[in-house]
């Protein structure tokens, strides 16, 4: 009797109100009006406001001051008109469920990036939450970067959803695939204003047979052997390791196949300017052999300037490769033959350097021991 009596009277309150009636299942938008660390008090446009405890309100056991704040805007599922104490009693948990796979499928289809809370570090990856909903990210999709998956614990992620399969409880996001879209941007943006001759500042990444790799802020080079410095330089180690901070001048630009070659070597030292200018034909100068080949040697005459001594100008003798007369690192005095200073080729001659007398170099190479009177003999008679 007495439940019949507060059903009439609550029907002609509602009658009062003028409004139409709620019933178990709807979706209604709410307004929190208070909220504390049991449950969430929402005005729902009614005659009476709705409660939602603690358990409805998060799939995750948070305390409602650290979910809701006054004020805040929020879907709501009707659990029962009436729960007896003259509230509605709602779930958010319940509307979540239902308005978030409806949103999720749409920003699937539209490539929409939205906002995740990362929960946990689990086994291939990080468990976060969109609402209610459990999203996983897979760790080849957390980051473009090698990172600490658990530095990530607790952070608001923005992702792109890369599958949605609610009927095998699988929603899957990336993280990975906005940085490497905002990567691309950034870097499109580097190679449309680098420019040829410029300084940059640099890290070594890798180094190989031939050159150094070098990561110039998002685009990276290579330092070949033969920039690396003015002298010969015979392995990249010498010169450069991995991790090194290094200042490069930026070399030929290859922009429609994002290439780049950079130099170490100080290009305002070109020792072909500060050294070789004031070679002359006919100077004779002492230089160190760097290199022997079939044809002939190198000699270096200043770091970063060499010179090609033929086989036929390294012996008065017949000789058949220069390492008969010559080892590396040998000094040795030349004379040089030509210049060529735009190709940067020097001749060099080593048997017209030596200042010697051919007449005692023949006595003096094969007859050891021999007196004077004997070099002279005849000279009066």
């Amino acid at each position: 009797m007495t439940e019949k009596i507060h059903e009439d009277s609550m029907k002609d309150l509602l009658g009062d109100f003028d409004v139409k009636r709620i019933n178990k299942g709807d979706i209604l938008d709410g307004e929190v009006i208070d909220v504390n660390d049991k449950e969430v008090i929402v005005n729902i446009n009614y005659a009476f406001d709705g409660v939602i405890t603690k358990e409805e309100l998060t799939a995750t056991d948070e305390n409602p001051v650290d979910v809701v704040i006054k004020g805040e805007k929020l879907k709501v599922y009707v659990i029962s008109p009436n729960d007896g104490e003259g509230y509605v009693l709602l779930s958010r948990v319940r509307a979540l469920a239902i308005t978030e796979k409806e949103d999720l499928i749409k920003f699937f289809k539209n490539d929409t990036i939205i906002k995740v809370k990362v929960r946990e570090e689990v086994k291939g990856g990080l468990v976060a939450y969109y609402g209610g909903t459990r999203i996983f990210i897979p760790a080849s999709l957390a980051s473009r970067e090698r990172i600490e998956l658990s530095t990530l614990i607790g952070k608001d992620l923005e992702v792109k959803l890369t599958e949605v399969d609610f009927k095998n409880r699988r929603v899957v996001a990336s993280r990975r695939v906005i940085e490497d879209a905002l990567y691309e941007v950034e870097k499109k943006k580097l190679w449309n204003n680098i420019k040829s001759g410029e300084k940059r500042n640099g890290i070594v990444k890798k180094i190989i047979k031939f050159g150094a790799i070098v990561d110039i802020g998002g685009i990276t080079g290579l330092i070949h052997l033969n920039d690396l410095a003015w002298g010969r330089v015979n392995k990249v180690e010498d010169v450069v390791n991995i991790g090194d901070k290094v200042e490069v001048f930026v070399g030929e630009i290859d922009t429609q196949k994002e290439r780049v070659s950079l130099i170490l070597k100080d290009v305002n030292s070109d020792p072909w300017t500060v050294n070789a200018s004031s070679l002359k034909v006919g100077d004779v100068l002492e230089g160190k052999v760097v290199k022997l080949l079939a044809f002939g040697a190198f000699v270096e005459l200043f770091p970063g300037v060499e010179g090609l001594v033929h086989l036929s100008e390294i012996s008065e003798e017949h000789i058949a490769k220069p390492s008969e007369v010559l080892t590396i690192d040998q000094n040795v005095k030349v004379k040089v033959l030509d210049i060529n200073k735009q190709d940067k080729k020097i001749s060099l001659t080593i048997k017209d350097a030596q200042e010697k007398s051919k007449e005692y170099l023949k006595y003096n190479d094969s007859d050891e021991g021999v007196s004077l009177g004997d070099l002279f003999k005849g000279m009066f008679e």
